[in-house]
């Protein structure tokens, strides 16, 4: 069993720096600011806290 929780957490770790190496490859530096990105997606920060924690 400790082998298993071994190889579970190892599998986590290398997804975890595959996710962060494929970011590092394609960051072109581009930032958008915070309330751009919700008004793209039709939200504001007030309609963000008004959300229900588990939707």
């Amino acid at each position: 069993m400790n082998r298993l929780a071994e190889l579970d957490r190892a599998e986590s770790d290398l997804r975890d720096l595959a996710l962060v190496l494929a970011r590092a490859a394609t960051d072109n530096g581009n930032r958008a600011p915070l309330d751009e990105v919700l008004d793209a997606f039709g939200h504001t920060r007030e309609s963000l806290a008004e959300l229900d924690d588990h939707e």
